[in-house]
Protein backbone atom coordinates (compact mmCIF):
# COMPACT_ATOMS: atom_id res chain seq x y z
CA UNK A 1 0.00 0.00 0.00
CA UNK A 2 1.37 4.00 -1.28
CA UNK A 3 0.43 6.63 1.44
CA UNK A 4 2.01 10.01 0.29
CA UNK A 5 4.15 8.30 -2.20
CA UNK A 6 5.84 5.80 0.68
CA UNK A 7 5.40 2.17 0.09
CA UNK A 8 4.13 0.78 3.42
CA UNK A 9 5.71 -3.01 4.35
CA UNK A 10 4.03 -5.34 5.94
CA UNK A 11 5.38 -5.60 9.06
CA UNK A 12 7.32 -2.72 9.92
CA UNK A 13 9.74 -2.01 12.86
CA UNK A 14 8.71 1.40 14.67
CA UNK A 15 11.77 3.57 15.84
CA UNK A 16 9.41 4.50 19.14
CA UNK A 17 9.69 8.50 19.88
CA UNK A 18 8.09 10.01 22.43
CA UNK A 19 6.54 13.11 23.11
CA UNK A 20 5.95 15.51 26.61
CA UNK A 21 3.15 17.65 27.42
CA UNK A 22 3.57 21.27 27.14
CA UNK A 23 1.08 24.02 28.33
CA UNK A 24 1.10 27.40 26.15
CA UNK A 25 0.88 30.28 28.03
CA UNK A 26 -2.05 32.60 26.88
CA UNK A 27 -1.84 35.15 24.11
CA UNK A 28 -3.80 38.87 25.24
CA UNK A 29 -6.71 40.39 22.68
CA UNK A 30 -5.60 43.70 24.31
CA UNK A 31 -3.34 46.02 22.15
CA UNK A 32 0.16 46.68 22.87
CA UNK A 33 1.19 49.77 23.98
CA UNK A 34 4.98 51.31 23.68
CA UNK A 35 6.93 52.69 26.70
CA UNK A 36 4.98 56.30 27.07
CA UNK A 37 2.12 53.74 27.35
CA UNK A 38 0.26 54.80 24.26
CA UNK A 39 -1.10 52.09 22.21
CA UNK A 40 0.54 51.15 18.23
CA UNK A 41 -2.82 51.82 16.53
CA UNK A 42 -1.22 54.73 14.62
CA UNK A 43 -4.99 55.45 12.58
CA UNK A 44 -8.05 54.82 11.28
CA UNK A 45 -5.89 52.90 8.10
CA UNK A 46 -4.31 50.58 10.28
CA UNK A 47 -8.12 49.82 12.33
CA UNK A 48 -9.68 49.69 8.99
CA UNK A 49 -6.75 46.58 8.25
CA UNK A 50 -7.28 45.48 11.43
CA UNK A 51 -11.34 45.30 11.12
CA UNK A 52 -10.57 43.32 7.96
CA UNK A 53 -8.13 41.15 8.57
CA UNK A 54 -10.65 39.93 11.88
CA UNK A 55 -13.54 39.53 9.56
CA UNK A 56 -11.26 37.21 7.27
CA UNK A 57 -10.37 35.32 10.69
CA UNK A 58 -14.31 35.17 11.33
CA UNK A 59 -15.01 34.02 8.16
CA UNK A 60 -12.10 31.17 8.34
CA UNK A 61 -13.52 30.12 11.51
CA UNK A 62 -16.66 29.68 10.32
CA UNK A 63 -15.71 27.46 7.50
CA UNK A 64 -13.71 25.34 9.67
CA UNK A 65 -16.61 24.81 12.17
CA UNK A 66 -18.49 22.91 9.36
CA UNK A 67 -15.26 20.79 8.64
CA UNK A 68 -15.11 17.29 10.86
CA UNK A 69 -12.06 17.93 13.44
CA UNK A 70 -10.80 14.68 12.70
CA UNK A 71 -10.44 15.43 8.67
CA UNK A 72 -8.80 18.64 9.72
CA UNK A 73 -6.42 16.68 12.70
CA UNK A 74 -5.80 13.99 9.87
CA UNK A 75 -4.51 16.51 7.26
CA UNK A 76 -2.33 17.84 9.70
CA UNK A 77 -0.98 14.80 10.46
CA UNK A 78 -0.43 14.74 6.43
CA UNK A 79 1.73 17.42 6.56
CA UNK A 80 3.61 16.15 9.36
CA UNK A 81 4.36 13.49 7.48
CA UNK A 82 5.29 15.17 4.38
CA UNK A 83 8.06 17.60 6.10
CA UNK A 84 9.52 14.14 7.60
CA UNK A 85 9.69 12.78 4.41
CA UNK A 86 11.05 15.88 2.95
CA UNK A 87 13.79 16.04 5.85
CA UNK A 88 15.00 12.63 5.44
CA UNK A 89 15.08 13.38 1.09
CA UNK A 90 17.09 16.22 1.76
CA UNK A 91 20.77 16.02 0.43
CA UNK A 92 22.41 15.53 3.27
CA UNK A 93 19.29 14.25 5.36
CA UNK A 94 18.18 16.26 7.98
CA UNK A 95 17.60 13.61 10.95
CA UNK A 96 16.92 15.91 14.03
CA UNK A 97 14.59 17.92 11.80
CA UNK A 98 12.93 14.73 10.39
CA UNK A 99 12.73 12.95 14.13
CA UNK A 100 10.98 16.16 15.57
CA UNK A 101 8.13 16.22 12.79
CA UNK A 102 8.27 12.17 13.13
CA UNK A 103 7.63 12.62 16.96
CA UNK A 104 4.88 15.22 16.58
CA UNK A 105 2.81 12.37 14.03
CA UNK A 106 3.78 10.04 17.05
CA UNK A 107 2.15 12.30 19.47
CA UNK A 108 -1.24 12.58 17.22
CA UNK A 109 -1.41 9.12 15.77
CA UNK A 110 -0.67 7.06 18.87
CA UNK A 111 -2.21 9.57 21.39
CA UNK A 112 -5.48 9.94 19.38
CA UNK A 113 -5.40 6.35 18.03
CA UNK A 114 -9.28 5.55 16.64
CA UNK A 115 -10.69 9.19 17.43
CA UNK A 116 -9.10 10.14 13.77
CA UNK A 117 -11.92 8.52 12.33
CA UNK A 118 -11.80 6.10 9.35
CA UNK A 119 -8.13 6.67 8.26
CA UNK A 120 -6.34 6.21 11.44
CA UNK A 121 -5.41 2.49 9.96
CA UNK A 122 -4.12 4.36 7.33
CA UNK A 123 -1.91 6.91 9.67
CA UNK A 124 -0.79 4.24 12.17
CA UNK A 125 0.73 2.26 8.92
CA UNK A 126 2.63 5.83 7.59
CA UNK A 127 3.59 6.62 10.97
CA UNK A 128 4.91 3.00 10.92
CA UNK A 129 6.24 3.57 7.59
CA UNK A 130 7.94 6.81 8.24
CA UNK A 131 9.75 5.72 11.34
CA UNK A 132 11.03 2.40 9.03
CA UNK A 133 12.30 4.72 6.71
CA UNK A 134 14.05 7.06 9.54
CA UNK A 135 15.74 4.22 10.88
CA UNK A 136 17.13 2.81 7.16
CA UNK A 137 18.21 6.40 6.38
CA UNK A 138 20.07 7.00 9.84
CA UNK A 139 22.03 3.46 9.15
CA UNK A 140 22.48 4.49 5.54
CA UNK A 141 24.15 7.65 7.05
CA UNK A 142 25.83 6.42 9.30
CA UNK A 143 27.49 3.37 7.12
CA UNK A 144 28.34 6.02 4.30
Amino acid sequence: MKVAGWELPLAATPLRLSCKAVTLSKVSDTPSTTNSGDTTDSGDTTTDTLDEAQQAINEARERLMGIPAELVVSNHVMGLYELAAIHLGAEPPSLTEAALAIDAVGCLVEGLGPRLGPDSDTLVAALSNIRLAFVQIKNAAATG
